[in-house]
């Protein structure tokens, strides 16, 4: 018989980010069935340069390069940000946005733990804000029929630009959902007359919503295995949820529904991959409520409002910046102190 006392051994910070990259998983196994495995290619990469830079800063730092390079936070990031950026990316935006991740919004403050700002976004706004051109060249889901690159075709022209004979890059590529979304409603097309285009699926764009669907897996699992709580993914989704079903009541003919903002864009891996990063996100119960609401008003907003079709990367930065007032303006008060302990 087993008995007292029941003590479990706390899983390391390197067990604890296998676990998630293992949940991202089933999200890339479906953005493989819809787009191509280009998307491994974008992962070996990033994977690769996050490790080489994450090896640099430390060696420059004087730290031991084995017990940090094995703890798999540079990993994590390098699969967030190459699960953000076009697939068909080329080889030098990929290894640049990477690099800046670790080099600069990770180990420049300090390494793992002292970052303000989730590396992986902070990768993401800078390749957008300057390379804004390579950013939209996504590649159009498999599901529309369209002319499909294979692995090799793909492959050359990550590295090379070059595509097959006959092939432009507009004939293998298209708008996201969200951006085609924002385009036609400026042409004064109904949501409605939007949503019957060949794109959007069933609930959002077709191949990108079984896409979220996989990362949902993922994030669930993630909150069996308590990995992560459930006061931020729900909070945010929540948020979300509340504040475009608000503009959709009040003006259903120039906004879309709910649902449809769930399932778009990086939404659900915001929710459970992006936001839950313990180190860049509040330590008290009431301050991940406030931080992940405020991520999915901001992000509505942005999206909606805004220049950029997605505004998961921005409004996670944002609510970064607020991270300690929020955490030092929900502490709960010490135990004997006045006022407290009522």
């Amino acid at each position: 018989m087993w008995s007292s006392p029941f003590i479990s051994t706390p899983s390391s910070v390197s067990q604890i980010m296998l676990r998630v990259l293992l949940a991202l998983i089933p999200g890339i196994a479906l953005y493989m069935w819809y787009f191509g495995p280009a998307i491994l290619v974008s992962i070996t990469l990033a994977s690769i340069t996050a490790l080489a830079t994450e090896a640099a800063m430390l060696k420059l730092r004087n730290r031991p390069i084995k017990p940090f390079l094995s703890d798999n936070s540079a990993l994590l990031t390098a699969w967030l940000l190459a699960l953000s950026i076009p697939p068909l990316a080329p080889w030098w935006l990929i290894v640049v946005g990477t690099a800046f991740a670790i080099s600069v919004s990770k180990h420049l403050y300090g390494g793992l733990g002292n970052n303000p700002f989730n590396p992986a976004m902070v990768g993401y706004a800078v390749l957008i804000i300057s390379f804004p051109v390579y950013m939209t060249h996504w590649l159009t889901p498999n599901a529309l029929g369209h002319i499909e690159l294979s692995f090799t075709e793909q492959v050359r022209y990550i590295f090379n630009g070059v595509l097959p004979a006959g092939l432009t890059l507009d004939a293998v590529t298209m708008a996201t959902p969200l951006d085609t979304l924002k385009t036609q409603l400026h042409l004064s097309l109904s949501p409605e007359q939007i949503r019957n285009m060949p794109i959007f699926g069933y609930l959002a764009g077709k191949g990108s919503e079984m896409i979220a669907i996989g990362f949902a897996v993922g994030g669930i699992y993630l909150l069996f295995a308590r990995i992560i709580t459930w006061h931020l993914p729900v909070a945010f989704l929540a948020s979300l949820f509340a504040t475009s079903g608000i503009f959709y009541l009040a003006d259903p003919g120039h906004y879309v529904a709910p649902l449809f903002h769930w399932f778009s864009g990086a939404a659900m891996l915001a929710a459970f991959f992006i936001i839950t990063d313990p180190v860049t996100s509040p330590t008290t119960i009431k301050g991940k409520f406030i931080f992940a609401a405020g991520v999915g008003v901001l992000t509505y907003l942005i999206r909606v409002f805004g220049g950029f079709p997605d505004g998961v990367a921005f409004a996670t930065l944002l609510l970064n910046i607020c991270v300690p007032l929020i955490d030092a303006w929900t502490q709960p008060k010490v135990f004997g102190k006045k006022g407290g302990g009522k």
